[in-house]
């Protein structure tokens, strides 16, 4: 009888030392939890506006175009994703225009950082490369007046948006997916022509390298809110949008802007779709240069084709995404390199400044955003991706930057107009590769 009161007393005692336990257990997890900063949560803002112009412009693109804009055949948008986790935060910006040509990106850039309050590493200011929009200056002694106008207003328009953005982040799912299109071909058609002496001499010009390689990836990042309402469908594709030819006179966003406005019309919902230009230097649409968007009976217009069969795509990839994420990291870097010249190029007309390449990286959970101030090659950019530790890489040209054509070694031989205008030497892509690989692989540390 003693011996199962202590028996039972014993096992008392434990209860009660076991019930104290799990509560100071909970107090304390409790506590950390709530000092825990909320670096594992995902949030983001969307935010879009119209920058179509107004006035009649200067088009960019096309040198042999001098004539202003006449009319508008169909929107130019700026699309801001900001996302945030953690304090850290990272902002891409699409805009449907050619590039951050005539010297604008550093001083479009110097005005958003400061008034957005952004690290330099947290803006990725991009634009879809597209041939029928306004060309960008702030040059008042050299330039037409509406086009400086235009770029003031944008450069205000932007800010509007990035602050929008950021103020509106709200917890998010991500999820990435890839796909294949057969829009882009390579340019890079070899002729052989009589020469001087008589004798038969090859070349490279631009046109359709029928059988030529290209990159054909789709890449595609979904965002969700938290209840499963879808917001963005970000697109990343390498192709030029040079559907259209120095003969159009109407301001479009070409290949990729119609693709943008394509699956954000088919998906609804107040959905934005910001697109991004990948290695696409020596890639240009099948239908190349076209003098406008025909009108005959029965024709559908090359750029509304192509863009077309593109957003299909996206729209199938954007759909087969199942697997979504809400946790980060957030995490940026920037470089600017300083790399090998030309002696001197052929043709110098299509850039003239020095030979540097900035280069803006960020992570998004476990996809890398990769930006570069240049018109890079497809062979250079699927070398990046390839060693990217990322299974999703999205990489973007034009963006924070306007440097010219880079070129890998092995095309220096054969020439080319990427080749005769290209400011860097042979050697230059081997370092942005390595460079990049480098940012990307620091980005991918626990």
């Amino acid at each position: 009888m003693h011996t199962n009161r202590r028996v039972y007393g014993l096992f008392e005692e434990c209860r009660i030392l076991l019930v104290l336990c799990l509560w100071v257990a909970g107090f304390f997890g409790s506590q950390a939890r709530a000092a825990e900063p909320p670096s594992a949560v995902l949030r983001c803002g969307i935010a879009k506006a119209d920058i179509t112009p107004t006035k009649p412009v200067q088009m960019a693109g096309y040198s042999s175009r001098k004539e202003l804009s006449q009319g508008v055949h169909d929107p130019l948008s700026a699309r801001v994703v900001a996302f945030e986790c953690g304090g850290k935060r990272a902002v891409l910006v699409s805009l449907d225009n050619l590039g951050f040509y005539n010297d604008t990106a550093a001083q479009i850039r110097a005005a958003l950082l400061e008034r957005c309050k952004l690290e330099p590493s947290e803006l990725l200011l991009c634009a879809i490369h597209t041939h029928s929009a306004p060309t960008l200056t702030l040059n008042a002694g050299k330039d037409h007046p509406n086009n400086v106008e235009y770029t003031k207003t944008l450069t205000t328009t932007i800010g509007d948006q990035i602050e929008r953005a950021l103020k509106s982040t709200k917890p998010v799912s991500v999820g990435a997916r890839r796909g294949y299109s057969p829009v882009g071909m390579n340019r890079r058609e070899k002729v052989v022509e009589p020469g001087t002496d008589g004798q038969s001499k090859e070349s490279i010009r631009l046109g359709r390298n029928a059988y030529g390689p290209t990159d054909k990836e789709v890449l595609v990042m979904k965002i969700a809110r938290a209840d499963g309402t879808a917001i963005a469908a970000i697109l990343d594709y390498a192709c030029h949008s040079t559907s259209l030819g120095p003969g159009n006179m109407a301001v479009s966003g070409d290949i990729l802007g119609l693709a943008e406005q394509f699956v954000e019309k088919n998906l609804g919902g107040g959905l934005t779709a910001p697109a991004f230009a990948g290695a696409s230097g020596d890639i240009d649409p099948w239908f190349r240069v076209v003098p406008g968007f025909k009108t005959e009976a029965g024709w559908v217009p090359e750029p509304v084709l192509l863009s077309t069969m593109l957003g299909e795509e996206v729209m199938n990839v954007y759909r087969d995404i199942k697997d979504l994420s809400s946790s980060g990291p957030v995490r940026t870097a920037i470089a600017t390199l300083d790399l090998p010249a030309q002696a001197a190029p052929q043709d110098p007309s299509e850039y003239t400044g020095p030979a540097k390449v900035t280069i803006t990286a960020a992570r998004i959970g476990d996809t890398a955003f990769i930006g570069f101030g240049c018109e890079m090659l497809h062979a250079v950019g699927l070398e990046i991706k390839h060693g990217s530790p990322f299974k999703h890489t999205f990489l973007i040209t034009h963006c924070n930057g306007a440097a010219g054509y880079l070129a890998p070694a092995d095309l220096y031989a054969q020439g080319g107009y990427e080749i005769q205008t290209s400011p860097f030497a042979a050697e230059a892509a081997a370092r942005v590769v390595e460079r990049a690989g480098a940012m990307l692989r620091e980005l991918n540390k626990d």
